[in-house]
């Protein structure tokens, strides 16, 4: 099984001088972070000393401005601007990872029934998030076949629905939305066709700044005018639920400063908020603890994996559930922050899912 792999790659330049590639540099600087020394940095990076001071002067000539300083008793430190250039990169990362990461899947597919005429793969179409990641590491462990798509929650569960993908990934909160986000998804899923797989409950809320500086506290906050809000993309189920709740609150979206600033991961949402662009923000735990910020929960929510009742009993998907029902994939999911796997790999059907006795679509909701 072939494994394909594609990285962000940027360069910056000034004028007329040369490009200079960031990711010798950005090593180095993650390293010095974490050393206080530009010697023990260089050799943790693989790079010789002169060389990393090369590097770093090349740097500061196109800034125009120091990467460094030193501190009596303190080391190297990185200045303001070094650690923004980090920040940026793992802006770029949050953002552009789950495109690459889809893109990666697609070539390997189409490598291994070019080459090795191998038997189709499972089709994942699913929104980022961590239960996913652990899922398709353990998967890539495995060595299964799988072609990833990564896609807002409602695109994910149309696409199965026009058998476009095996496995749909989508979330439904617990308590006063479950059932007008349940059916929002009904005009694809269908009793009699369709069942669910439990992945995981996770916590959705705020994500403020270290400290909450600006004492955020509950929904209504994202209406005061000095707070500066960072919203997931149209489409997604996280800007579902979002725009539910507030309606529920009657807090116009209109009112929130940023509301049409949108990322398309609660990892880059994350990353946004901890590079100081924003001050709060609506995902998951994991994505907040990740990047160093305070969390207010909300709401918690399950997400599923909607597949097709006839598939399975396939070969394929059996080995799938095996991995999701698993004692190593459960242990995984219940060490991410807010998640919880007590349900890990239980098949519902729909009625049990929602305790409803019909369908799911909107006009029976």
């Amino acid at each position: 099984m072939y494994k394909v792999t594609i990285r962000p790659h940027w360069e910056i330049s000034r004028d007329a001088q040369p490009a200079l590639d960031t990711s010798a540099l950005l090593g180095l600087l993650r390293s010095i972070q974490q050393t206080g020394s530009i010697s023990q940095a260089s050799r943790s990076v693989g790079l010789s000393y002169r060389y990393a001071w090369g590097l770093l002067r090349a740097a500061e000539q196109i800034f125009g401005d120091s990467l460094m300083r030193t501190d009596r008793g303190r080391g190297t430190q990185l200045t303001q601007l070094a650690e923004k250039l980090i920040w940026a990169d793992r802006r770029i990362m949050a953002r552009l990872s789950p495109t690459l990461d889809s893109l990666a899947s697609e070539l390997e597919g189409e490598l291994g029934r070019m080459i090795t005429g191998k038997s189709k793969a499972i089709r994942l179409d699913a929104s980022h998030g961590f239960a996913v990641a652990a899922f398709l590491g353990q998967i890539a462990a495995a060595k299964l076949p799988i072609e990833l798509r990564y896609r807002n929650s409602t695109d994910a569960v149309a696409a199965l629905s026009r058998r476009e993908c095996d496995l749909a990934g989508f979330h439904v909160p617990f308590g006063q939305f479950e059932q007008l986000a349940a059916a929002r998804y009904g005009q694809w899923l269908e009793p009699g066709l369709h069942c669910l797989i439990h992945l995981a409950v996770r916590n959705q809320g705020l994500f403020v700044a270290p400290g909450n500086p600006l004492r955020i506290c509950c929904l209504e906050d994202l209406g005061r005018r000095e707070v500066r809000f960072v919203n997931r993309q149209a489409g997604s189920g996280t800007r579902m639920l979002l725009e539910l709740m507030l309606a529920a609150a009657d807090l116009p979206t209109g009112r929130i400063n940023g509301f049409e600033n949108t990322e398309f991961t609660h990892s880059a949402v994350a990353a946004y908020i901890a590079s100081g662009m924003a001050d709060v923000g609506f995902g998951v735990q994991t994505a907040a603890e990740r990047f160093g910020l305070d969390f207010i929960p909300l709401v918690s929510e399950r997400y599923f994996f909607a597949v097709t009742i006839a598939a399975m009993e396939e070969p394929p998907m059996q080995q799938v559930l095996a991995i999701l029902q698993s004692a190593a994939f459960r242990a995984e999911v219940d060490a991410l922050a807010g998640y919880d796997a007590g349900q890990t790999g239980t098949i519902l059907s729909l009625q049990e899912a929602f305790k409803i006795t019909g369908s799911l679509a909107p006009d029976a909701a």
